[in-house]
């Protein structure tokens, strides 16, 4: 190898144990030597999967610390964290002992060879990316940093960690659910319940075969039309209380997701098929892919489910539409007004995705169900009889 574009930088550090196996080694470097090691990992696809995990740059806040860097005395105490793979290695140094058990000095070495493309860098910027920037645009020699950082071959694991540092700053939500399903280890509860919905969200997104193939609008698929909170509510609603809570696993969480899919791709099929005038447009052009259309309608998927589970048969996409088909004529999904009763009538783009709206339409279409519905009328009539 070329040694001039081929070289290790060696770093005077501390080795930090944390529990039995975690290490962490802090450091300092000068901020504007970060970019020969390290890169920012903005959150992309290849192909299936999700690379990355970063945020873009936010040009206003670098602009602020660039500033504050040029100043008279500038300080930053905030560590930048980084995830280091197991290119690096940290040798302690044999003439000093631990200090008290969990700290070892020692050199954390760090190769570097300028002609990897960024991706391949052995250093990722978990946060502390606005920082960073800033130093390396500051009109200024040099600038230290101080740097935590972790060795992991696990990508899971990086990001993972990228949740948890920026747990407590504004965080986007969809940028948090689209990482989930990729993560490893502990997260907090919340999250975790969080997790396999997101799973579900992602392989409905991303399944050739899904009626919402990149229709889901996430961070790596900003040109969908649905809100991705808007799938993960209707399918935590169903795996809660609903036709998916069957093939779901209660100590962990998670659940037999092929089974689910042999739910959800032949409903949402169904529902593509019958308002095909409405399928695929934005919400504000279609209350179908509005959050208040996609809850309710996952209401109904649970209730359609359910009463051809009751007659011991498991629905295929023909009789969704079938059962979608009774419902076509009294849906206002792109114009026109609902009529919820003789005197109560919404414009169609009135509806909202409210917790009173959600309640009003499902309630209409579910009661509109059960009254054209020869399944659902079969049950009852094997429930209740005459009465």
């Amino acid at each position: 190898m070329d040694s001039v574009s081929t070289y290790e930088l060696r770093f005077p550090a501390l080795e930090v144990r944390q529990g039995r196996e975690r290490r962490l080694y802090t450091f300092a470097v000068d901020g504007k030597e970060l970019p020969k090691f390290t890169t920012v990992s903005r959150v992309r696809r290849d192909d299936r999967q999700i690379a990355g995990y970063q945020r873009p740059e936010v040009l206003a806040h670098v602009a602020a610390i660039r500033s504050y860097i040029e100043t008279a005395s500038p300080m930053i105490p905030n560590a930048i964290v980084i995830a280091f793979d197991t290119r690096v290695r940290f040798e302690p140094s044999e003439a000093i002992a631990p200090a008290n058990g969990h700290v070892s000095t020692g050199t954390l070495i760090v190769p570097v060879d300028n002609d990897l493309p960024d991706e391949d860098k052995p250093g990722w910027i978990v946060d502390g990316q606005q920082r960073c920037a800033a130093v390396r645009e500051a009109e200024v020699d040099s600038f230290p940093l101080c740097i935590t950082a972790f060795i992991t071959a696990n990508t899971g694991e990086q990001r993972a960690q990228f949740i948890l540092v920026n747990s407590t700053k504004p965080l986007p939500k969809g940028l948090v659910y689209e990482l989930l399903p990729s993560t490893d280890g502990p997260l907090p509860p919340a999250l975790m319940r969080k997790r396999f919905p997101a799973f579900v969200a992602e392989r409905l997104n991303f399944d050739e075969d899904s009626p919402f193939h990149r229709l889901i609008q996430t961070p790596t698929t900003p040109d969908g039309v649905v809100r991705g909170n808007s799938i993960l509510r209707m399918l935590e609603n169903s795996l809660t209380d609903g036709c998916l809570y069957h093939y779901r696993d209660p100590d962990t969480g998670s659940g037999d997701i092929e089974e689910m899919l042999l739910i959800l791709k032949p409903f949402w099929r169904a529902v593509q098929k019958v308002f095909d005038e409405a399928w695929g447009l934005s919400p504000r052009l279609s209350r179908l892919m509005h959050g208040v259309g996609i809850a309710s309608v996952g209401y109904l998927m649970d209730a359609i489910t359910e009463d051809h589970i009751a007659q011991g048969t498991l629905p295929d996409e023909s009789d969704y539409a079938a059962e979608l088909e009774l419902l076509r004529d009294g849906c206002a999904w792109t114009g026109g007004y609902w009529q919820f009763g003789p005197h109560s009538e919404r414009r169609w783009n009135e509806l909202q995705n409210t917790h009173k709206d959600i309640k009003l339409l499902t309630g209409h279409l579910l009661s509109k169900h059960r009254r054209l519905s020869r399944v659902a009328g079969r049950r009852a009539f094997l429930e209740y009889g005459d009465e």
